[in-house]
């Protein structure tokens, strides 16, 4: 993965370039003219991850959201706390809505499903 490259001669940042004869990827100062050729092709990479199963949008402090219903008839395995935010979702590669729990407690965010 790249990360960001600094000017040798006038610690600018560099950027990346293409040099449309040879067609090779470079980096290049926007303040002076020093230009270096690039050790790796990847300019950008985006890694996701997630759990198998969950829906994108759940997020740790999504349990302070005011307009999501709250229920006190569970209880987090994680920390204990007595209180829970829910929702359902459709699940992925069923027809069926699940029941998704996150925790209340802001330390904790736990999530789980029913």
């Amino acid at each position: 993965m790249s990360a960001l490259k600094f000017c040798r001669e006038c610690n600018n940042m560099l950027y990346p370039r293409e040099d449309k004869e040879t067609r090779t990827l470079l980096y290049a100062c926007q303040s002076c003219d020093h230009e270096e050729l690039a050790a790796d092709t990847c300019v950008y990479k985006r890694v996701l991850r997630k759990p198998s199963g969950e829906p994108k949008d759940i997020l740790k402090d999504a349990a302070a959201d005011p307009s999501l219903p709250r229920t006190r008839s569970v209880r987090c395995s994680n920390c204990k706390h007595p209180e829970a935010a829910f929702f359902q979702a459709p699940t992925k590669g069923e027809q069926a809505m699940t029941l998704y729990f996150i925790c209340c407690n802001p330390s904790c965010g736990h999530r789980w499903r029913d």
